[in-house]
């Protein structure tokens, strides 16, 4: 891909060719133009974007961040930072010259060549990971939990002083929140956000497994397809026997399967099995955070949990990025331990993440540090990048290990 600065310069040559001189000049509004030219770099897939366009459909383009931020590029499903990078070579804005374009004669070609400004900079666009770590903050404290659901969270500062908490909603996200809307969209299901009257509602997260071991347990008590639930049936269920809202409920049916599109009465529900058992496993682990619990004892948990129909999915593969695992070397034999440790709590600064990964293991396999990084990176590609910048790989008999390359005091 050739830069801009080498697209003008190509431009610039090309049109020579058909115009053997040009007398070139400033611009009696060269002053006032100044700085008012930007030179945008566009990625192969932004181009491609902008080139399909068309009078009825065009592509939506968002510059999003606040004064304190890098500013980002959001499409209607990618984010691009926004960077400049210094040109070796100045680069000159021309224009035909506003003299000759006001000449009553038009058969001579333009032969004067107007500067309008100089550029001495280009602003790439480079693919970025969602910042969406600024919904934690936002929705800190506006939990919808079960007893809670229609309270307002109320907030307290060092001095006891409390104020109710200001509501935060979809629109307001929309704008605050340097992602596209579809990264945006998939951020509120990942982290399990309700959008209850057009307000952003984190679930409990043992509400949350309340209500899907509900649903597992409503599946096989009436005899239902998890691949083709009937939709009504199962709110009806929640609601009737265990005040479950059924616009809750229903939300978390969408992040955990696909409700076909039909009328009300006649839809359906097909589940996402493997999601399921991934969140009730989740729900059992995120109490063992300072209190490791022995890896037979939760897997048998687990399966409990979930029930006969779909224990054979237990897996811990399925929680990957949310744990940690060790050795209980006073028992006899030894006992592998697991440990609560998701990789969403971790800072999204990537010097700061690997700071706290190296803190808590002084060297990783990179199967086992991988996963901790997939939130930060846009691809394996970029996560290679952090590794090699941040880490040291050293090889031993067990194979290749990677050590800080900083040192971290505990």
């Amino acid at each position: 891909m050739c830069s801009a600065a080498d697209c003008l310069v190509r431009l610039l040559r090309d049109s020579m060719a058909q115009v053997a001189e040009f007398d070139l000049r400033f611009s009696s509004t060269s002053q006032s133009d100044s700085g008012a030219f930007k030179l945008l770099e566009l990625p192969p897939d932004l181009c491609k974007l902008i080139e399909a366009a068309t009078d009825d459909c065009s592509p939506n383009l968002t510059i999003k961040g606040v004064p304190d931020e890098d500013a980002v590029l959001c499409t209607a499903d990618k984010t691009y930072t926004v960077r400049s990078v210094a040109l070796s070579n100045s680069v000159l804005v021309v224009t035909p010259d506003s003299m000759d374009e006001d000449k009553d004669d038009q058969e001579e070609p333009l032969k004067d060549i107007a500067i309008r400004d100089q550029l001495h900079e280009v602003i790439e666009l480079v693919p970025s990971v969602p910042r969406l770590h600024k919904l934690n903050r936002l929705l800190k404290g506006r939990e919808y939990d079960e007893g809670r659901e229609d309270e307002d969270p109320m907030s307290e500062d060092g001095d006891g002083i409390t104020w109710k908490q200001s509501r935060v909603t979809y629109e307001e996200a929309r704008v605050t929140i340097q992602a596209s809307d579809a990264e945006l969209d998939k951020g509120l299901r990942d982290r399990r956000v309700l959008i209850l009257k057009g307000e952003l509602r984190p679930i409990a997260p043992s509400h949350l497994t309340t209500i899907l071991e509900l649903l597992l347990t409503n599946l096989v008590s009436l005899s239902l397809l998890y691949t083709a639930a009937p939709v009504s049936t199962l709110l009806t269920a929640l609601e009737d026997e265990h005040e479950i809202r059924r616009d809750v409920a229903r939300q978390v049916m969408t992040w955990f399967g696909r409700i076909s599109e039909q009328s009300s009465k006649d839809e359906t529900w097909e589940m996402d099995a493997d999601a399921v058992v991934r969140e009730v496993g989740l729900g059992i682990l995120r109490v063992h955070r300072d209190d490791p619990i022995a890896e037979k004892e939760f897997l048998s948990q687990w399966r409990k949990a979930v029930g006969d129909t779909f224990q054979e999915r237990v897996d811990l593969a399925l929680l990957s990025g949310n744990y940690l695992t060790s050795i209980d070397s006073l028992t006899d034999p030894p006992v592998p331990l697991l440990t609560y440790f998701p990789s969403s709590a971790l800072p999204v600064e990537p010097g700061a993440r690997f700071a706290e990964l190296f803190l808590v293991r002084s060297r990783w396999k990179a199967d086992d540090i991988s996963p901790f990084l997939s939130d930060i990176a846009v691809d394996s590609k970029e996560r290679d990048k952090l590794l090699l910048k941040h880490a040291r790989a050293i090889t031993d008999p067990e194979g290749i290990w990677y050590t800080a390359r900083a040192k971290y005091g505990a």
